[in-house]
């Protein structure tokens, strides 16, 4: 298991960072929305504390989707006068904030639902629309190495901790924006503004999916099982994901 969770996260934001590089930013923020360390984390929750726990924890990383959008948003607009470590910090402030708030509620399935739909929804509407580029510096060898030895530090810290944190905490915090945090950064400061605000409408847009795969797990976990769970809500994600990177291709100029 140890293994596992040290070798799985890594090895996907490799993958994804090799085809961002291929196909640009908005791309690469696309595939950041899938579930790649949330959903093992779910799994790992649900193998390590029960289906029950899994479940909670999985309807708290689903309402955490409002602070991500929290998170883009604030990235997109501070990144606008701000560096990439200025932008990060208060980025970083608006999820942590939002997230506090959110922990003090405690929401039906469906409500938790419809509400990050529609933040998502809201927050992509609400992107900046000019950006003014400055002088680039040139890129940096070894940042794919960086991120994968970011999320696998992460993953190992996360689920090290959920029994302290308790399921909805631990769900709140899980989809804590590690990737977009790396990518958003770099291509900020390598690639300019307006780059990485491509970057972070893909993130969002992609999101959707990962809303929907863990409504499923939320829903079906405790009750269905964790095999039957995880096969129909990664179903859906594929499917769903597939669908949206139309979207992407449509209303965001992807490189």
């Amino acid at each position: 298991m140890l293994a596992f969770k040290l070798l799985l996260a890594p090895v996907l934001v490799g993958l994804v960072s090799l085809i961002g590089r291929r196909w640009g930013p908005a791309v690469s923020g696309w595939l950041v929305g899938l579930p790649l360390t949330s959903g093992p984390i779910a799994l790992f929750l649900a193998l390590d504390h029960g289906t029950t726990f899994a479940a909670l924890a999985a309807q708290g990383i689903m309402l955490g989707l409002i602070s991500v959008a929290c998170f883009c948003l604030a990235y997109s607009w501070t990144s606008l006068r701000l560096n990439w470590l200025g932008s990060l910090l208060l980025s970083w402030c608006a999820f942590f904030v939002v997230t506090f708030v959110l922990e003090q509620f405690s929401l039906p399935l469906i409500i938790a639902f419809i509400g990050v739909i529609a933040t998502l929804a809201i927050s992509l509407q609400l992107f900046p629309r000019k950006h003014v580029e400055s002088d680039l510096p040139p890129k940096l060898r070894g940042e794919v190495l960086l991120r994968m030895v970011t999320a696998a530090a992460f993953v190992l810290t996360l689920t090290g901790i959920a029994g302290l944190l308790g399921p909805q905490l631990s769900g709140l915090l899980t989809p804590f924006p590690i990737y977009a945090t790396i990518l958003g950064a770099f291509t900020h400061h390598f690639q300019g503004t307006e780059a990485a605000s491509r970057l972070l409408r893909g993130v969002l847009i992609g999101t959707f999916t990962f809303a929907v795969f863990f409504l499923i797990i939320a829903a079906t976990l405790a009750r269905e099982g964790i095999v039957l769970a995880f096969s129909l809500a990664a179903l859906a994600a594929l499917l769903l994901h597939g669908c949206s990177l139309w979207f992407v291709k449509k209303y965001v100029d992807v490189r």
